[in-house]
């Protein structure tokens, strides 16, 4: 049994309670739900008990806000679960909510991942890797979407080139090129490709 210990209004809406149990915040809930299930500072109650107050009274609210949250653009499933988690939705709610938007194919985070690399110029695989991982896109999707990806090498050249604008046309110059390609993500052969374009083929990197 756990103990809840405090028993909050939210700030942003007054219709809602944040519940904390031994003193640490456990979800977000309805006050109507509340004073219908007795819930109050001293209560002792199961964490599981709690889950499935919220679920059942909670998850079609919280499906809407879900739905709104990826109607702006394409979110990953750990972005949703995120969310849902700062709105303060339990896993059960969240597990809900991610199986419906499953379910209607709302939610493909190997959609996502090629959606992404699709709108992203000027980065090579291993930028947009980093970029994917740090958005919590699915492993397996964010390396099934670049096993299809090939580096665009007329894009690498174009970042090197505004790279130069402003430059000396010099080899100390496109070396630091060829090192700021490897910074944007791009393979060692895309940038080396980029630099031989403006006439280093036979240095050696």
């Amino acid at each position: 049994m756990a103990e809840i210990t405090s028993i909050e209004p939210q700030k942003k809406d007054k219709q809602r309670c944040n519940i904390y149990v031994d003193g640490v915040f456990y979800c977000g809930i309805k006050l109507e739900v509340a004073i219908k299930y007795r819930l109050k500072a001293g209560t002792f109650i199961e964490k599981s008990r709690l889950d499935e107050i919220q679920l059942e009274t909670e998850r079609s609210q919280a499906l809407d806000k879900a739905m709104t949250y990826i109607s702006a653009a394409m979110k990953t499933k750990k972005q949703i679960t995120d969310y849902l988690a700062k709105k303060g939705y339990t896993p059960a709610v969240t597990d809900y909510v991610l199986g419906k938007l499953e379910y209607y194919n709302l939610t493909d985070d190997y959609a996502y991942c090629r959606a992404y690399v699709n709108s992203v110029s000027g980065k090579g695989k291993r930028a947009l890797e980093a970029d994917l991982i740090k958005r919590g896109a699915d492993r397996k999707a964010i390396e099934e979407v670049l096993s299809e990806t090939e580096e665009d090498s007329g894009a690498a050249l174009a970042v090197l080139k505004k790279y130069l604008r402003s430059k000396e046309p010099s080899k100390e110059n496109l070396y630091k090129g060829f090192k700021y390609l490897l910074s944007k993500g791009y393979g060692y052969d895309t940038a080396k490709s980029a630099v031989s374009a403006l006439g280093l083929e036979d240095e050696d990197y």
